[in-house]
């Protein structure tokens, strides 16, 4: 039987990874629905080499150009925030999350309301609304499985494994492109040397969070919603490498590691196949040759992204949305020249401790989530304009 899919942020780097998979395999899937951003030509083409019900662009003012791009191929055409959402509620088996950013939220929610399995790549859903995400899949008999490859690594360690015996969580961080500048050249870091991975091929935004360790932080936020784990028990080790995605400690001194090249399709082959493993076309890794894997502490100086998590954690609430909104924005601002590389994490930290605690406080629901965020763009871009001047 062919399998309902559906993948959101089709046209990002995970997206494209995710198609070449159901591309190798055309017959068993029926593509419901794609979903990208302005890259109109890749969610045009994929859309139609797919077969899918609807493509949809966030960007409302494409959405012409979107229907152009798909005369004559049968593939429906949509734009808009409600479009995304809309596409989120048609009945797919399998959902892939990768939105970057809180705008994968809402149709995340309606894919778990239909009852999907929903591969989820877009941590910001669990960092905003980790309790909400997974009380709606428990509500409706779906299930989350992650894509990040730390905690698809995890997620694989623990397989009959009883979480009371897990001691401990370590996800692993290639310290992206400044691990080894000097503290006193961050300042002056541009864009450019930020959006250079040493490690992954990956979209701007998260290699720049990488470089800052953003996207760590988040990690370990998402860590903790996922596996219901403490924050004293999650830990993060920089390995250049990038080999050791995750470790699992147990309670006998025992530690499970998950090893793979930086191939993003193993995790998202591993969801798309779950519970069974089947062949990916992924690099087998010669241990012999690569010969020696190397670990070190993060510095929390170098990273404060790092020390601003935990004290997320330990505050919860609605913290995690405040948190992503803020980082989002500071990231904004970064790329547009506004802010400087260590300007970002000082805009978060400046924004979570200025925020009201009521916001923070207020019950999880999507409303209060999108509230929350909506305030804190705000109070982020506020915060950036009085650092310009």
């Amino acid at each position: 039987m062919t399998r309902r899919v559906s993948i959101f942020g089709a046209t990002g780097s995970i997206g494209q990874n995710t198609i070449d998979l159901i591309a190798r395999d055309p017959e068993a899937y029926d593509v419901v629905a794609l979903t990208g951003a302005s890259n109109i030509e890749v969610l045009a083409h994929d859309a139609i080499r797919l077969n899918a019900d609807v493509a949809v662009t966030a960007d409302e003012a494409r959405l012409d150009d979107l229907r152009a791009a798909l005369s004559g191929s049968g593939v429906e055409a949509a734009a808009g925030q409600a479009a995304l959402t809309e596409a989120g509620c048609r009945p797919a088996d399998w959902v892939m999350s990768a939105i970057v950013g809180a705008a994968g939220l809402a149709p995340g929610i309606c894919a778990l309301q239909q009852g999907a399995t929903l591969a989820l790549a877009n941590k910001e859903s669990l960092v905003c609304a980790g309790g909400l995400i997974l009380q709606t899949a428990k509500d409706h008999n779906a299930r989350v499985l992650p894509v990040d490859s730390e905690h698809s690594a995890v997620f694989q360690a623990l397989v009959g494994e009883d979480m009371d015996a897990v001691e401990r969580i370590i996800i692993t961080a290639s310290g992206g492109a400044f691990r080894d500048w000097p503290m006193e050249k961050l300042a002056g870091a541009t864009l450019a040397e930020a959006s250079s991975h040493p490690n992954w091929d990956m979209g701007q935004r998260i290699t720049i969070d990488s470089a800052s360790m953003f996207n760590k932080a988040l990690e370990l936020i998402e860590t903790r919603e996922y596996f219901c784990v403490s924050p004293d028990q999650i830990e993060v080790l920089v390995h250049p490498e990038s080999m050791i995605h995750a470790m699992v400690g147990f309670k006998d001194g025992a530690l499970m590691a998950h090893v793979g090249p930086p191939d993003m399709r193993h995790a998202i082959g591993y969801a798309l196949h779950w519970p069974a493993r089947k062949s990916l076309p992924v690099e087998r890794l010669d241990l012999a040759q690569i010969g020696a894997l190397t670990f070190r502490a993060p510095d929390d100086v170098r990273w404060p992204a790092l020390r601003l998590a935990r004290e997320v954690m330990e505050r919860g609430g609605l913290s995690g949305a405040v948190f992503n909104a803020a980082k989002e924005t500071a990231l904004d601002g970064f790329i547009a020249g506004h802010l400087s590389f260590p300007g970002m994490a000082e805009v978060v930290d400046q924004v979570l401790t200025d925020t009201d605690p009521s916001h923070i406080d207020a019950p999880m629901t999507l409303d209060n989530v999108v509230a929350a965020d909506h305030i804190t763009r705000n109070a982020a871009r506020s915060a950036i304009q009085q650092r310009a001047g």
